[in-house]
């Protein structure tokens, strides 16, 4: 079923007292039940195939999404910015409210789907919006960056890691261990870390879009 689509388009959104604007990619039908919002790993962008094509899946279900740089350009060129898990938290917290702050986004439940060291934004940034984040999926993400906060997690969190991604592996899995809050952890067998080989990144996408579905819908 097709749905009409109330927001299709680059967007700016200030942060930091809009001192600074970041450019994202808002999609999201008129009659979305929630937005999935994105958080790319360091090194990444918005326009990162990896998680545009799990956004399309996701949409593909209903739900809206907005991908969106985390830093400006000049920010990322210095490398330690993108490894600054506080202010990517700061980011991704006041991207959220810019949205729920829009007259023309639809009343929606936010899910946060984040990758690499993105994970460890959103599952911060779950713990400081607490109750009004309603869902987070982590796709290989350093969710040790956020080791001392999980225990404060609500948001029901999905864990997706490659099986042959180890080190990450084993980080996921003693995350989970400290969660209070509905979780799981699926992992890919076969996969490294960028879900590369031949059906991996579907079952990615596939699992997370269900995740949302349940959570957010």
């Amino acid at each position: 079923m097709a749905h009409e689509t109330e927001t299709d388009s680059i967007v700016s959104i200030p942060v930091d007292d809009g001192d600074i604007e970041l450019e994202g990619a808002l999609e999201a039908p008129a009659d979305a039940p929630g937005i999935v919002v994105f958080a790319h790993g360091s090194g990444s962008s918005r326009k990162s195939p990896r998680n545009n094509y799990v956004a399309s899946v996701i949409r593909e279900r209903g739900l809206g999404t907005l991908l969106f740089d985390l830093l400006t350009e000049a920010e990322d060129q210095r490398r330690e910015n993108r490894f600054d898990i506080p202010l990517l938290t700061d980011r991704l917290v006041a991207v959220t409210e810019w949205l729920w702050a829009r007259e023309t986004t639809p009343a929606a439940n936010v899910g946060y789907f984040g990758s690499s060291t993105g994970a460890a934004a959103a599952l911060r940034a779950a713990t400081r919006l607490e109750s009004d984040v309603d869902a987070v999926v982590s796709r290989g993400g350093r969710v040790d960056m956020a080791e001392e906060l999980l225990d404060e997690v609500r948001a029901p969190t999905l864990f997706i890691v490659g099986g042959e991604d180890t080190q990450v592996l084993e980080y996921n899995r003693e995350a989970r261990e400290q969660l209070d809050c509905e979780n799981d952890l699926h992992v890919v067998e076969g996969a490294g870390h960028l879900f590369e080989g031949d059906g991996e990144l579907e079952d990615v996408a596939d699992v997370a879009a269900d995740w949302f579905v349940d959570t957010l819908v």
